[in-house]
């Protein structure tokens, strides 16, 4: 044996070892936040207890959060603040009425429970998060979402901001909407990997008043986490600006990734313009190809998802067949969207198909 390959063999020995310990840091740190989490939900308990004992509860709640703050910290020092103090009372009230989805529940058997049967699975800083969003449904998604993907509390924080989950529920029917509370998003066919619109504002494109599709594509490639982040669960990179050649003519498609989830393809065509018919049928044969000469037999049909500033849906609709379930056509936005405006847009849909269903029941 070389000494070349005894050092490249030792190099190897040290990163697992390595790998180890990191790991173990971070087990031993998620241990310690989770039992934080778990011990603030039992003083806030505690707090709004003794707040119901007194007569007037303003005075002697405020007076109980005044002296439990001195006290906690003159004996356990910084980071009682009759602030913080609120918050842990916030968090009781919030999730003592709190149930989550069983299955995630069921995934994390060894956690412990409060009294209610609840679980807690994030650090304290994504529940200061988490407690202020009002829909309890919505609520519930960020949470389960967080777990499944490990979200960082600035990956919620952005995937909030940029209202995932009522784009999420914009982009299906009523009875996935419901589903997303329960299980967050899941990836079972085609459509329920496409988002409309894709938020794409960490490009930092709207200080740009004007950009080429290959300045577009760039700055995909170099925020390529945050991309991928934007995606969703189960989408790999697989290259940019991939060429393919038929009848001695040669093509590119600017990006390709795979989604495992899925088990496909899933081809981008970036657009700046306003989407035209044929690029609905460019991306047609773009699928049609890596359906017939690349994917294996025992994966699924390709995915085309053309990304555009614009688009009118009628001619999207007119273009394609009516049973479509492998070309999308979704716009893109470089600002974060109004959440109330999505909101208003989401509860404008689910009442649109409540009157369809309404319209069906009576319909003779």
């Amino acid at each position: 044996m070389s000494k070349n390959e005894i050092t490249s063999i030792n190099q190897s020995f040290l990163e697992n070892v390595s790998e180890v310990l990191a790991q173990a840091r971070k087990n031993a740190k998620t241990a310690v936040n989770l039992a934080m989490v778990y011990a603030y939900y039992e003083i806030g308990r505690m707090i709004v207890e003794e707040e119901q004992n007194g007569q007037n509860r303003a005075a002697y709640g405020k007076q109980i959060l005044q002296e439990l703050s001195k006290y906690l910290n003159g004996k356990f020092g910084k980071g009682f603040s009759t602030t913080n103090l609120k918050q842990m009372r916030q968090f009781y009230t919030v999730y003592s009425q709190d149930q989550i989805s069983r299955t995630l529940s069921d995934q994390f058997k060894n956690l412990p429970a409060v009294s209610t049967g609840r679980k807690f699975y994030l650090s304290w800083s994504h529940y200061l998060k988490l407690m202020r969003i009002g829909n309890i449904d919505e609520r519930h998604f960020y949470e389960i979402e967080s777990v499944k993907n490990d979200w960082s509390l600035a990956e919620l924080k952005r995937q909030y901001g940029s209202s995932l989950y009522e784009r999420l529920a914009l982009s299906t029917n009523k009875d996935k909407v419901y589903r997303l509370a329960l299980e967050g998003q899941k990836v079972e066919a085609a459509e329920d990997a496409v988002k409309d619109p894709y938020v794409l504002e960490f490009l930092g494109l709207k200080e740009m008043p004007e950009y080429s599709e290959s300045e577009l594509e760039s700055r995909i490639i170099d925020h390529l986490q945050q991309f991928l982040l934007e995606l969703g669960t189960g989408f790999a990179f697989i290259g940019r600006q991939v060429r393919f050649t038929f009848d001695e003519e040669h093509f590119m498609v600017d990006l390709v990734f795979y989604n495992r989830l899925l088990r496909c393809f899933v081809l981008f065509d970036l657009k700046i313009g306003e989407l035209k018919h044929q690029d609905i049928g460019q991306m047609q044969m773009y699928v049609h190809y890596y359906d017939r000469k690349v994917k294996l037999p025992d994966e699924n049909p390709t995915i085309g998802i053309i990304l555009c500033s614009d688009k009118n849906n009628a001619v999207v609709e007119m273009t394609l067949p009516e049973d479509n379930t492998q070309i999308f056509a979704s716009k893109y936005e470089t600002v974060l969207p109004s959440k109330e405006a999505l909101q208003k847009l989401l509860e404008e849909q689910l009442s649109d198909e409540n009157g369809s269903e309404d319209d069906d029941t009576y319909e003779i």
